[in-house]
């Protein structure tokens, strides 16, 4: 029997998440299988994945072939790799020992990139809540001032009719002013006139 090592798909529509099985090759997707050794869960940032590894080793390398994306899957825990350092051991070009220390090492690498990447997620995403905080003050201080500048034009209108008032006042008595003056001036130049 030509057994895989693939998905299965579970959730609701848009919210998927898979259990990686152990299923004959000519079993449906969702339908019958040998062994569920692990769950998939792309929806969180990094995905989740948990996996049996040793279970995932044992199935690798009694000959399960695994598809696409749960290569990738297998490859990101390190069953890939471990799987290629034991079949290095049967060969004899390595030993327990250096594949122990080689596997440690290639997961401590794995481990600080996996948490690099979790610092940097958490540090934008603080970055972003705090540059939304900046952008909500300065809106606010926007709207402020734009209230502010609508309500000071009021009180200056208020004011202004009242300099306008005296403002007419005088120019009123101003002209009645200049008019007596240009009636008193009008008979004297005409009284000229009539002298010559």
């Amino acid at each position: 029997m030509a057994t895989k090592i693939r998905l299965q798909r579970h959730g609701k529509k848009g919210k998927a998440f898979y259990h990686v099985v152990i299923a004959d090759s000519k079993a449906p997707r969702d339908g019958r299988f040998i062994e569920k050794v692990g769950v998939y869960n792309p929806n969180t940032n990094p995905a989740t994945i948990e996996l049996n590894f040793e279970r995932a080793l044992h199935w690798m390398q009694v000959g399960a072939q695994p598809t696409d994306t749960a290569r990738a899957i297998l490859s990101y825990k390190g069953v890939l790799y471990k799987n290629h350092l034991v079949n290095g051991v049967r060969k004899g070009a390595l030993t327990e020992e250096q594949v122990e220390e080689r596997f440690n090492k290639w997961v401590a690498d794995k481990e600080g990139k996996i948490d690099s990447k979790k610092d940097s997620l958490v540090k934008s995403a603080e970055k972003a809540k705090a540059d939304k905080l900046k952008a909500e003050a300065e809106s606010a201080a926007a709207k402020a001032k734009e209230i502010e500048a609508k309500n000071a034009p009021e009180e200056e209108v208020v004011e202004a009719p009242e300099a306008e008032v005296a403002a007419e006042e005088t120019t009123e008595e101003a002209p009645a002013a200049e008019a007596e003056a240009t009636e008193e001036a009008a008979p004297s130049e005409e009284e000229e006139p009539k002298a010559e």
